[in-house]
């Protein structure tokens, strides 16, 4: 697995690397909730010296979230790409900014204990499936 890209949803900012050197979770965390507008966020660690910025990183907003966790992402669309704190030799890739298929599948939820009521995974089988 290696020369994975990613990019915004604007494709403004694109990113590369090498490949994901810890498993991809689910993080249900509220800070992760409010931060995707999503039930959970998917992120995957990767070392710093496996990711770079290929292409508007002139463009990158940054946001500090909790004290020394910096969330990256797109000042024109929003997209959030990667979170990193600086001292760490890896950062967090957003994985559902990925263009390319990293070839594995998440490995775990976490921060569950987060979750909030709509989130009910017995109910949500019961859901119907719409068609798009």
């Amino acid at each position: 697995m290696s020369g994975l890209r990613g990019s915004c949803l604007c494709k403004t900012i694109e990113y590369q690397l090498d490949g994901l050197d810890m498993p991809i979770v689910h993080c249900h965390c509220q800070t992760c909730r409010k931060a995707h507008a999503a039930a959970f966020a998917s992120t995957a660690g990767v070392l710093r010296e496996h990711f770079r910025w290929t292409r508007g990183q002139e463009r990158l907003g940054s946001y500090e979230s909790s004290p020394g966790k910096f969330r990256n992402f797109c000042s024109v669309c929003g997209s959030q790409l990667m979170a990193e704190r600086l001292a760490q030799p890896h950062v967090i890739v957003r994985v559902a900014t990925l263009d390319d298929d990293p070839g594995v599948i998440p490995q775990a939820h976490i921060w569950t204990s987060h979750d909030v009521p709509w989130l009910d995974y017995e109910s949500n089988e019961k859901c119907p499936q719409w068609q798009a």
